[in-house]
């Protein structure tokens, strides 16, 4: 896969791009998760692999960690805990199904540059209204539960 510097979504999705073409069995054990806060300073996209309930590895593409990362590693190593932020910054995360993010998602990059006609739903993903957007948007202590699993 060709890496792209500054286009971390596109880069998600075409590594969601090759998971598909290359080891299309896997692609249902694959995750988008888009990172947010409900002031929305900033945003970012990470590709997760969840294989089996014990094992999740974090596709991160601008992080110096290694590649790919094991969850506990990748959540301990990179967030502090929500309790020493004003809760306008908790960290949501917004976790989509990867084939779903596949075929939803659509940007045109306006966000970087002047509006065009291009379809755009970018913001769908990074607003954290659980009741809005595609797939299912998790508290930091959610998102460790649902994919750090230690085994036994």
């Amino acid at each position: 896969m060709s890496v792209r510097m500054c286009l971390v979504i596109e880069n998600v999705y075409k590594l969601a791009q090759e998971v598909t073409t290359k080891h299309p069995n896997e692609i249902n054990k694959c995750f988008v998760v888009f990172i947010s806060n409900p002031s929305r300073t900033d945003y970012h996209v990470i590709f997760l692999y969840h294989p089996e309930p014990d094992k999740c590895l974090v596709y991160d593409l601008d992080s110096e960690l290694p590649f790919p990362t094991y969850v506990h590693k990748y959540v301990t190593e990179t967030f502090r805990t929500d309790h020493i932020l004003k809760p306008d910054y908790f960290r949501y995360f917004r976790v989509i199904p990867a084939n779903e993010f596949l075929s939803e998602f659509a940007s045109d990059r306006r966000h970087m540059k002047r509006p065009n006609v291009c379809a755009h739903n970018l913001e769908d993903y990074i607003q954290m209204d659980t009741s809005k957007g595609p797939g299912q948007v998790l508290t930091l202590t959610q998102f460790v539960q649902r994919f750090y699993k230690p085994s036994t």
